[in-house]
């Protein structure tokens, strides 16, 4: 993290993104995500989600799997339907955009593709600046169906109000019973 040895998804130089992100990182972490996810029968919708470098891992991942292959170029190997994100960002999100730019087709399957990002006000980690941002980036990638919700006052946390709004959105986009 930042060149310090720790246990990561991969290796974060920074949130912002004008700063590259570890590529190589990213890819090893959606690849495994995407084998254990393609393991999975035909019939399972699968989803991705997680709580900071988590969510950030599972943003990327959701960005791959719609481009249909990982920033090497190498094909991702599953479809996903549903992504849900808590306290996270878009990493290498200019990288990401040249990628939407260079295949149109990837902004059309992005429309009506659900996210759930839920962000605290008080996040002193990862900001809610980056959250807030991370959503406009992938709205400006095609991403049509994000749902962004603000918990004011929480911080690099989760809450029983934000666990309760992720139980909606799935009950919801996979048409759950209750």
């Amino acid at each position: 993290m930042g060149g310090f040895p720790v246990n990561a998804w991969f290796d974060v130089g920074s949130l912002s993104e004008d700063e590259p992100n570890d590529l190589e990182g990213l890819d090893a972490s959606a690849a495994h995500i995407a084998k254990l996810l393609s393991e999975e029968p035909a019939d399972v919708k699968l989803g991705v989600g997680g709580f900071s470098q988590g969510a950030a891992t599972s943003l990327y991942s959701t960005a791959c799997s719609v481009l249909g292959s990982y920033g090497d170029g190498s094909d991702f190997p599953c479809k996903l339907d549903i992504t849900v994100t808590i306290s996270g960002w878009l990493p290498s999100a200019r990288t990401l955009q040249h990628r939407f730019r260079e295949k149109p087709h990837a902004t059309e399957q992005a429309k009506n593709y659900p996210i759930f990002m839920g962000h605290g006000t008080s996040d002193d980690i990862v900001l809610y600046k980056y959250g807030q941002k991370s959503a406009s980036t992938l709205q400006g990638m095609g991403f049509d169906s994000i749902d962004f919700k603000t918990y004011q006052w929480l911080g690099h946390t989760t809450s029983s109000a934000e666990m309760k709004d992720i139980f909606a959105f799935f009950k919801e986009k996979l048409q759950l019973e209750a």
